[in-house]
């Protein structure tokens, strides 16, 4: 699978892998940070405060920018100023990316 398809996946209901981050970075703002700067996340209603599955569902959002489109390491994938601007590329500029067809 494409890298930066791979990392999209970890964009959203993302709280138990920034929990396990050691670096996160946004993909809107291109900036790195500790994910104990992240104050923001999104996800969570007055009905739902209190359940531990809504909780692990919540999305960060960017202490600098407030972008829910924060990556972390815990992810598996190494975060970096060249893989946020690459996906700042793919997903925030008029780039498309597509997926790779076989050919017979």
């Amino acid at each position: 699978m494409n890298e930066l398809l791979a990392a999209y996946r970890h964009l959203s209901n993302n709280h138990a892998q920034i929990e396990a981050s050691t670096v996160c970075g946004c993909c809107h703002c291109v900036r790195l940070f500790k994910p104990q700067e992240i104050v923001g996340w999104t996800g969570l209603t007055v009905e739902t405060f209190n359940d531990p599955r809504a909780i692990a569902a919540q999305t960060a959002m960017c202490p600098h920018c407030g972008s829910e489109a924060v990556l972390g390491d815990g992810c598996g994938l190494a975060v970096n100023g060249h893989l946020l601007a690459r996906m700042n590329e793919a997903w925030f500029q008029a780039t498309q990316i597509r997926r790779t067809t076989v050919k017979a």
